[in-house]
């Protein structure tokens, strides 16, 4: 594969003037304008739909011509089972309490824990879990959304910001939007977009040139947009919004751009925002002693992810991303607050209460942007509320929710070297030869993706106690450059060098993946399924006993919860970076799940296959 063979070059890369062009090959083959022309057209018609077609000709950097196309088709018949709108007090039901026929939050409910009720999905009928439906993305890249399902509608974004509305029972499609995008758009990583939100009869997605946009659930009118800030800075956005009272909170990435990252709360009916919170202090503003110099105004710490919300605390919680420039602190010298950190924030204000940081100095690329989850800890005769979190930076966490005490870590990795252990404040004692330097020889672990991405969720099943972790076991050199910033370009201050692209002497890969079922609790590991490719897609949780997730190799796999063991598996033909949910309809249970990879980002990873491509969004079910 081109990729590999490029990659295995960069083993002997020492030039860092390079290092931009370089890491746009290896990490961004969706950044080039010419490759917004990914977008293919379903050839479904049929006659409840009024389609708009507008097309412009471009002209790219590299002096040829390709096509952007916007694509609204609208819905005009009645559909859906009648349910109503989406109120709040459905978003403040648990989900383990719930009915299980819907999914209308991304990670299920406000605790992010991503685990169904749905008891029929269990190890005893999990051989009755038969294909029942699919439908393709239509675009190219990375297919990496959570679909959520209302009122028997599913509704499913996919790669450059198509969304579409479809029966839940069969896929038959009801309206669909593609969003047009500008011809310089500036993105780091693949062209993603993880899902929707609901509130109401409104559905809200961001999009990838910083927009937000609501539509009318039943027709696909678009019904506010609103631009969360100037794209061509290296802003986007890629999460699903998260819906807190009259608000869709959303953050932006672009921290590879050197941007000052943030997150935004807007007005679910006017799409007017009402506050904004920089996770980068400012000359004045508490932890702006971090940064030396004016480092802060570049400093990153982006909000890619989507967070949580605490009804009875009544706090949101956000995570962010890693400072900039990636590899080279020297120009940001100090802990760099409020970079890889979890921020505890009033809803109605923005004003941050707490925060833990997680990676001080950040040098690793070590985001703190995977997703939290929601837990009730018993320590010392006490219930804590607590949020765990499988961090980039290789370690399992939990935190007082409450008011932002470090709990424990424990390495939920096998190869784990970065650090050698930690304070009793929660604060990394870094191993020095795991610093990126000149001429690196030391195999870092984890690598830059971690050792979980923050792209993908694992999930929790509160009955068990187990958190169900994707895991990456890949390590890499991580070479110490020069950097520069220029607005609008990428601004990195090293380049990461793959050295787990090829069978050790043993004939082993050292780079490999694994399901791990963490007691969250304790941080033990009660069960590892190993995968042959670092597990790169989400799981789901089931009150019946199962984990759903997939990998790269295209295969879904349901796993026994309580132990590991592989109990369904089903060919889907490309690699897996979804997140599977559940949902129950006419008393049937669903599972959906989307393949589509992004190969040049997996294949740094490595691993000892090629990665199939895909774009496909497959449905399972369970007969009554």
């Amino acid at each position: 594969m081109e990729i590999d063979e490029n990659m295995r070059k960069l083993s002997g890369f020492n030039d860092t003037k390079f290092i931009p062009s370089v890491l746009c090959v290896l990490f961004l083959l969706g950044c080039s304008p010419a490759d917004q022309n990914s977008t293919t057209s379903n050839t479904i018609v049929s006659d409840n739909m009024d389609m708009t077609e507008n097309s412009e000709i471009f002209e790219n950097p590299t002096g040829e011509s390709f096509e952007i196309t916007t694509t609204h088709w609208l819905n005009e018949r009645p559909i859906g089972d009648g349910e109503g709108p989406v109120t709040d007090e459905m978003l403040l039901e648990h989900q383990s309490v719930a009915a299980g026929k819907n999914w209308i939050q991304f990670g299920g409910d406000y605790s992010n824990n991503r685990h169904s009720p749905i008891e029929q999905l269990s190890v005893a009928n999990i051989d009755n879990l038969e294909f029942e439906w699919s439908i393709p993305s239509g675009t190219l890249g990375q297919f990496s959304v959570s679909p959520i399902v209302y009122d028997g509608i599913m509704y499913v974004t996919t790669s450059y910001n198509r969304l579409i509305a479809v029966n839940a029972r069969t896929g038959e499609l009801y309206w669909r939007y593609d969003h047009q995008q500008p011809e310089d758009l500036r993105i780091c990583c693949g062209p993603a977009n993880r899902g929707a939100s609901i509130h109401g009869d409104k559905i809200f997605m961001a999009t990838l040139d910083a927009k937000i946009l609501a539509f009318d659930r039943f027709s696909g009118e678009k019904l506010w947009e609103s631009e969360i800030i100037d794209y061509s800075r290296g802003f986007s956005a890629t999460s699903a919004p998260l819906i807190v009272k009259n608000l869709a909170i959303i953050g932006v990435g672009g921290g590879e751009f050197g941007v000052r990252g943030f997150f935004d709360a807007y007005n679910i009916d006017t799409g007017e925002r009402e506050w904004r919170h920089y996770t980068v202090p400012a000359e004045g503003e508490p932890g702006y002693e971090t940064w030396s110099g004016n480092s802060y105004e570049t400093g990153g710490a982006p909000a890619w992810v989507i967070g949580t919300y605490d009804p009875e605390l009544d706090l949101l919680y956000w995570t962010t991303g890693n400072p900039a420039p990636d590899w080279n602190g020297d120009a940001r010298l100090g802990d760099n607050l409020f970079s890889d950190s979890v921020l505890a924030i009033n809803p109605d204000t923005g004003e941050r209460v707490w925060y833990y940081q997680f990676t001080p100095h950040d040098v690793w690329d070590y985001d703190g942007n995977s997703h939290l989850f929601q837990a009730d800890l018993e320590e010392n005769g006490q219930t804590i509320k607590a949020l765990v979190q499988a961090n980039r930076n290789g370690f399992f966490y939990a935190i007082n929710r409450t008011n932002g005490e470090f709990i424990r870590a424990t390495s939920y990795m096998e190869q784990l070297n970065w650090a050698d252990s930690m304070e009793p404040n929660g604060r990394p004692v870094v191993n020095p030869d795991a610093m990126p330097n000149e001429e690196p020889t030391f195999r870092i672990c984890p690598g830059v993706f971690g050792g979980m991405n923050g792209s993908v969720s694992g999930s929790l099943n509160p009955e068990l106690g187990l958190a169900f972790i994707p895991v990456i076991e890949s390590c890499q050199l991580m070479q110490k450059g020069i950097s520069m910033h220029v607005e609008g370009q990428l601004f990195f201050g090293g380049l990461p060098i793959p050295v787990d692209l090829e069978p050790n002497e043993e004939g082993e890969w050292p780079a490999y993946g694994h399901i791990s079922a963490v007691d969250y609790s304790t941080g033990d590991i009660a069960w590892r399924y190993y995968d042959p490719q670092p597990m790169m897609a989400g799981t789901l949780s089931t009150a019946g006993g199962l984990v759903f997730t997939g990998s790269q190799t295209g295969h879904a796999l349901g796993l026994n919860a309580e132990t590991g063991d592989v109990v369904w598996r089903k060919r889907l033909g490309g690699g897996i970076r979804s997140q599977p949910i559940a949902y129950e309809l006419d008393g049937d249970a669903y599972v959906a799940i989307a393949s589509g990879n992004f190969g040049s980002i997996a294949g740094l990873a490595g691993g000892d296959v090629s990665i199939p491509e895909g774009g496909q969004l497959y449905v399972f079910k369970i007969d009554n």
